[in-house]
């Protein structure tokens, strides 16, 4: 394998990598901040895959094409900065649940399920470890009768 495409192939897995981390970031968070530096990372992510490919075709149209993604991004940090600074005035909170007052007429409130409760057969808590020198202490039960051998 050549250096070019050994190139191609690493600066393309880098912006997969990217935009894979954004695309799980903006869809699993739910504070707007999180989520638009999560839109920023897939932006960039496209970046480097559109470099990758215009070094290795040996033109210039996707580095063009990365000069209008950064106008993009800048405009929509700039949108998201203020959009995020009015909405935290108004609910105090950067929860995107917490702002339904932006929905339509015609959709249904959203409502949030409660989490299940701890299950009764919790699972045993790790040991902690003593101080320096002080020998911890171990029921008799555990030393004396051991349920496995």
């Amino acid at each position: 394998m050549n250096y070019e495409v050994a190139l191609l192939n690493d600066c393309l897995i880098v912006g997969a990598l990217l935009f894979g981390v954004g695309l799980i970031g903006f869809v699993c968070r739910r504070n707007m901040i999180v989520m638009f530096l999560a839109a920023e990372m897939m932006l960039q992510g496209i970046s480097i895959s559109l470099a990758a490919w215009s070094r290795f075709h040996n033109n210039f149209g996707g580095q063009m094409l990365i000069v209008f993604i950064i106008a993009v991004a800048a405009c929509e940090a700039a949108i998201a900065l203020a959009l995020i600074t009015v909405l935290f005035r108004r609910s105090g909170k950067l929860d995107v649940v917490d702002w339904q007052m932006l929905r339509e007429a015609n959709q249904a409130i959203y409502i949030e399920m409660p989490l299940s409760p701890d299950p009764a057969d919790r699972p045993r808590p790790w040991p902690h470890l003593p101080l320096a020198g002080v020998q911890p202490e171990v029921p008799r039960e555990e030393t004396d009768c051991r349920p496995k051998v």
